[in-house]
């Protein structure tokens, strides 16, 4: 089991690392009192792989006093349970800005008090945790897409880099209107038409005679050729930027033939490429 701890400054990112690892597949759970992290770390292991990759997020709001938390880890490593700690920080002048503009109130805050000297105070309290730490992070410099990268790096299981992005193909049909959530969307009304071949009219892309009416045609083999290097080129460019799924439609005219035999042929494509990938076929019964 992959068991995580979280930690570090206020405002430093934690809660967006929680949602990175959980996007990879993690079991998150945010602000867990570290008197509870035993008893959880036994029910984890007790699952078996129901919960193989969990994150715990802990820090100042759980006390000031965090020997509660390393009695819990040394409680968990007693378990057979390797642990690591992410510490995140940022600079004093990062972390006042990123309270600035969220409007919330440190933690720590107390009447009569500057947020330089709150923050001073936390690093110094957390000091203890930082120089257990098996990961430093520091956000200051780092976009939302470049932590989640650092993130992914960490890891070497690929298992969990597979599940950093799903790509859902989907065909439609246009007459039925283009799908609200695509990210990307090809037009093969271009295509010759099963619907004009009697024999195929009732059926669908998923259906072999279907399918290889669709894929014998010069132009669709040509098109597959154009389409296969753009999507080679444009998935690790969106991986980069920090998507986490991606949203690929094909549509014909009544999303019945053309588009489902694309869709199929251009999903197993991609999974061959190791990405998770979801095939969908909005309007093929319609």
């Amino acid at each position: 089991m992959d068991f995580f701890i979280i930690s570090g400054m206020s405002g430093a990112g934690k809660s967006r690392a929680a949602s990175v690892l959980e996007d990879m597949g993690f079991y998150c759970v945010d602000n867990m009192p570290p008197e509870l992290i035993p008893k959880f770390a036994e029910m984890c292991i007790a699952a078996n792989s129901r919960f193989s990759h969990v994150a715990l997020v802990t820090d100042i709001r759980a006390g000031l006093d965090f020997s509660a938390l390393f009695e819990a880890l040394d409680s968990v490593k007693s378990l057979d349970c390797n642990y690591k700690i992410l510490y995140f920080e940022a600079s004093t002048d990062v972390i006042i800005k990123r309270y600035k503009e969220t409007r919330r109130r440190h933690p720590l805050f107390v009447e009569g008090t500057t947020i330089e000297q709150i923050i001073q105070k936390e690093s110094e309290m957390l000091a203890g945790v930082r120089a257990r730490a098996d990961y430093i992070i520091d956000t200051s410099s780092l976009t939302a897409a470049a932590l989640r990268e650092r993130l992914i790096h960490f890891f070497e299981d690929n298992s969990l880099r597979d599940q950093s992005m799903i790509i859902n193909v989907s065909s439609f049909g246009f007459k039925y209107g283009i799908p609200a959530d695509a990210d990307l969307v090809f037009d093969v009304r271009f295509l010759p038409n099963p619907y004009y071949d009697i024999s195929l009219r009732s059926k669908t892309g998923l259906e072999p005679d279907v399918y290889n009416y669709v894929m014998k045609w010069q132009q669709t083999t040509d098109f597959l050729t154009h389409l296969y290097k753009l999507i080679d080129f444009l998935i690790p460019q969106y991986i980069e930027e920090g998507k986490t799924s991606l949203n690929i439609a094909i549509g014909c005219t009544g999303g019945k033939h053309r588009s489902v035999a694309l869709t199929e042929k251009l999903g197993s494509y991609i999974s061959s490429r190791g990405y998770k990938t979801v095939n969908l076929h909005r309007d093929y019964m319609r």
